[in-house]
């Protein structure tokens, strides 16, 4: 696998995901990823802190350089507990839980490269469904982390690596019935 591949298309899938969907700076970005799947294997069967660091580089690249927050989703065996920064912790007045993702074990390798790299992070149980915008690459399923309204991103790559990707982002809710007036800007 060509890692410095996966790192560019990860950075060009967040790129795109981040100019399609308005997120700004101090807003949470989820990634939910599975390196096994990218590897063109089944979720957890081939975990590789490798492929999970190639993609961290893309993805924080585009990110850090917004000051737009990571919240990178541990895998079941953590019930998908995240990884942000101290900072975005204080900001969002959440609660820090007492776990450090592994790759093997529980955690996954992407969470676990998040949790290594990122400066000053901490694992939260959840960020209260504060999610603007996200990536779930290879199904592991981000949904319950993004602020609702949930809406499918198309963007011009369907997978990264061999994993499949589905991108999001929230919409205010629309309420008044079919005699409102809507934004057009915020749909």
């Amino acid at each position: 696998m060509d890692l410095a591949e996966i790192q560019k298309q990860a950075k060009q899938a967040v790129s795109e995901i981040v100019e399609a969907s308005g997120i700004k700076a101090g807003q949470f970005f989820v990634v939910g990823c599975s390196s096994s799947e990218v590897l063109g294997e089944a979720i957890g069967t081939n975990t590789s802190t490798d492929v999970a660091e190639a993609l961290y580089q893309g993805i924080n690249e585009v990110l850090a350089g917004k000051g737009i927050f990571l919240a990178a989703q541990c895998c079941e065996h953590l019930n998908r507990a995240l990884v942000v920064s101290r900072e975005a912790m204080e900001k969002y007045d959440l609660e820090q839980v007492n776990a450090i993702p592994q790759p093997n074990h529980a955690g996954g390798a992407f969470a676990t490269v998040a949790y290594q790299k990122m400066p000053n992070a901490v694992l939260v149980e959840d960020i209260a469904a504060r999610g603007e915008a996200g990536i779930d690459i290879g199904g592991t399923l981000i949904g319950m982390h993004l602020h609702p309204v949930v809406v499918p991103l198309r963007i011009s790559l369907d997978k990264i690596g061999e994993a499949r990707i589905i991108c999001a982002r929230r919409r205010p809710k629309y309420v008044g019935g079919q005699r409102a007036i809507y934004d057009q800007a915020l749909m």
